[in-house]
């Protein structure tokens, strides 16, 4: 009796030692394959058989053939065969389908005649990941509820082990397309102006904040004469656009950058704004319809000799204009449609001049549309509102822009995210402007 409690004791450790082993090599290996490896090693010995067989699941339910695991290799190789060459293991959703898995169990049995065969399934958060054969080349299977219970902890610990490798990788693909959308956020970033142009008789501050990290707000600052230097560009028209890709992320961001190229080569042709929008609808009328996409935009330039601002729209948000010495707010505003919607569509031409004092925003539906703690939107009634507040006490462009930033993000709350691009340009011009003269170089 003494004899066969120390047996039965030496074997219970023994038993331990091994289900350690491979829990041990569960926390410690960063490797799939290794830990797999040692699935069949370790379910053989801990029942004392010679012969088991792991056949993982990928994550589409497919075998996983280059993972298969079996011992002994030498008197399983047509088994193994076998297997590769079930075509039902090699459609998505097998692991799943439960008729689909036993013929798999009576396939490995069939190879297995005459010997006994036991199965269990590796499930892992309630999906199947694969199953676990036991058999004994020798002969009969000699088993019990012991065997059994070991059998399925090992089962288990290979569900997680596969488990935690399918949440690794997709951790590395999110790592990746994290790194992508950086590199893409960096490049839109330096797309968009850095700084605002120095133009003669006016103040220009601007902003955009992205909801995400590639945005489809647009805006940019182009001298109609690029290759005027100096005190001649400063004092040259230069056009001021604004627009806004329907939608966010990345498929935006690419069409924005897009459109982009095609408005500054548009800008150098030097026709009037509702030419410039004709043009651009027809140049990125393929390009846009492939995308079931559309694009806001309002065209301007400016001639700091007369200061003439000349506009046109498609369907863009109309800039708010607040006149120093009425101390009212207009909206500037053209008939158009949107980018991309007709291939004829056609535009209207607006302009007006600016007098002293006048401040001009423009910006994106993401500041009108963005919601408030309570739910409310931030809509254009307020943004008038606050626009008449900021101008009527700041002194430049930078401090109007600060001022209108921070009163959204109050509304907002700081916690909060925008739900979509928010974007704001202010061009004011100086309180004690006078006309500047005509140089006679110029023309």
């Amino acid at each position: 009796m003494q004899e066969l409690l120390e047996s039965l004791s030496k074997e219970q450790r023994c038993n331990q030692d091994l289900l350690a082993s491979l829990a041990f090599a569960l926390r410690s290996f960063t490797n799939l394959h290794r830990f797999l490896e040692l699935v069949p090693v370790v379910s053989s010995r801990l029942v004392g058989v010679e012969g088991s067989l792991l056949v993982p699941f990928q994550a589409d339910g497919r075998i996983w053939r280059e993972q298969l695991q079996v011992l002994p290799v030498d008197k399983t190789q047509e088994l193994v065969r076998q297997l590769i060459s079930f075509k039902p293991g090699n459609t998505k959703g097998f692991g799943d389908d439960d008729q689909q898995v036993t013929a798999m169990d009576r396939l490995v049995q069939r190879q297995m005649a005459g010997v006994g065969v036991f199965s269990t399934s590796i499930v892992s958060r309630g999906r199947k990941r694969g199953r676990l054969y036991i058999f004994d080349p020798r002969g009969p299977l000699i088993w019990s509820e012991v065997h059994r219970r070991h059998i399925q902890l090992i089962a288990d610990l290979a569900g997680v082990a596969i488990e935690n490798d399918s949440i690794l990788q997709t951790i590395r693909n999110h790592e990746r397309v994290d790194r992508q959308l950086s590199i893409g956020a960096e490049i839109q970033s330096q797309l968009l102006p850095d700084h605002c142009p120095v133009i003669e008789g006016i103040d220009l501050a601007a902003k955009c904040r992205p909801a995400f990290q590639v945005g489809g707000d647009y805006y940019d600052f182009m001298p109609t004469r690029p290759e005027l230097t100096g005190r001649r560009r400063e004092r040259g028209r230069w056009a001021l656009v604004i627009g806004d890709v329907m939608g966010k992320g990345v498929p935006a961001g690419l069409l924005m950058t897009m459109l982009r190229g095609m408005l500054r080569a548009e800008v150098l042709s030097g026709l009037p704004p509702d030419r410039i929008l004709h043009d651009l609808n027809q140049l990125a009328q393929e390009d846009l319809a492939h995308s079931h996409r559309f694009v806001t935009l309002f065209y301007s330039d400016y001639d700091p000799r007369t200061r003439r601002l000349r506009f046109a729209n498609a369907a863009h948000n109309p800039p708010l204009l607040w006149r120093s010495q009425q101390r009212t707010i207009n909206r500037l505003d053209a008939p158009g449609l949107l980018i991309g919607l007709q291939a004829e569509a056609e535009y209207e031409y607006g302009e007006i001049v600016l007098e002293p004092g006048d401040v001009l925003l423009y910006y994106t539906d993401g500041v009108t549309e963005a919601s408030g703690i309570n739910g409310d939107r931030f809509d254009e009634p307020r943004l008038i509102q606050i626009l008449d507040s900021v101008s009527r006490t700041s002194t430049n462009a930078q401090e109007i822009l600060d001022g209108l930033f921070s009163r959204l993000d109050s509304f907002v709350g700081i916690d909060h995210q925008l739900q979509d691009d928010a974007s704001m340009v202010v061009l004011k011009v100086p309180d004690a402007l006078k006309l500047p003269s005509v140089p006679r170089d110029f023309s």
